[in-house]
């Protein structure tokens, strides 16, 4: 009995919702707050950053436990380099309201609401995506989104492989005990099927370039996880890899690397389309 009532509490934990305040953003950087809203009339907090002349804008959605903050040093990298870009906070996290995170599956939704206002802002602006971890999943699930480049950091194929990798670190050889107690409350708890949280089944449906980042040393998703996702995608895609690297931010784990490889393949796909 206390072990499943240890098990119930830790899946509790790990969906409980992670708003916080985010308050104004930089004032050095001309964003602005903006009210989206999802298919279901859910609201999504938001911020965009136009560029001068840009042709194109890119999405940044946030690693599980993030929010707009996480993802503002990409923000000015992109910036920078003359792209727009809309930074949200995906539902129950930051100043999006929602009762539980939910893996993937209602962040979905946020994706999607994102795209749907770049594209309505801005008609002839090419679109891409960066997704960390669950933000790179819920960008998944949501394929095909309509855009026309995606960038994955650190994304898990599978929610089973996702839990079992983090139960692995913290118990070793006990993961594969305690992974089934975690996994069976993801339907009770969010109704829906773990089945339903496989981002590796819809990368070959993107519809776009995909590039794909992660750590070697990555012991929440696996480097052998990455290269399974990698070759599931369908051309044109890339897979980078940062040596050494754990489950981290790879812009501050080698920000020569990633810049490198990132800008390449927006500038690539977004400013100039397919070759």
């Amino acid at each position: 009995m206390g072990t499943l009532a240890t098990a119930w509490f830790l899946g509790g934990s790990l969906l409980a919702s992670a708003n916080a305040i985010v308050g104004s953003p930089p004032a050095e950087l001309p964003f602005e707050t903006l009210p989206l809203t999802t298919a279901r009339q859910t609201p999504v907090a938001a911020w965009y950053l136009a560029a001068p002349n840009s042709t194109a804008t890119v999405i940044l959605l946030h690693p599980i436990r993030g929010s707009r903050l996480t993802m503002l040093s990409r923000a000015k990298l992109l910036y920078q380099h003359g792209f727009d870009v809309l930074l949200i906070d995906m539902q129950a996290h930051g100043e999006t309201p929602g009762e539980k995170i939910t893996l993937g599956y209602l962040e979905s939704a946020d994706a999607v609401a994102a795209v749907a206002y770049v594209r309505s802002r801005i008609p002839g602006h090419r679109v891409g995506v960066v997704g960390r971890s669950l933000g790179g999943a819920a960008a998944l699930l949501a394929s095909p989104l309509g855009i026309d480049a995606l960038v994955l950091e650190s994304v898990y194929p599978t929610i089973e492989e996702a839990i079992y990798d983090r139960l692995r670190m913290r118990l070793g050889p006990f993961a594969g005990v305690a992974a089934p107690l975690l996994l069976c409350q993801v339907e009770p708890r969010l109704g829906i099927a773990c089945s339903t949280l496989r981002p590796i089944d819809h990368i070959a449906a993107v519809g776009c370039p995909v590039l794909i980042m992660s750590g070697t040393k990555d012991e929440h998703t696996t480097i052998a996880e990455t290269r399974r996702l990698y070759q599931t995608a369908v051309e044109p895609k890339r897979l980078v890899e940062f040596p050494d690297a754990a489950h981290v931010d790879l812009f501050a784990a080698d920000p020569a690397l990633y810049e490198e490889s990132v800008l390449r393949f927006l500038r690539r796909w977004l400013e100039t389309g397919p070759n």
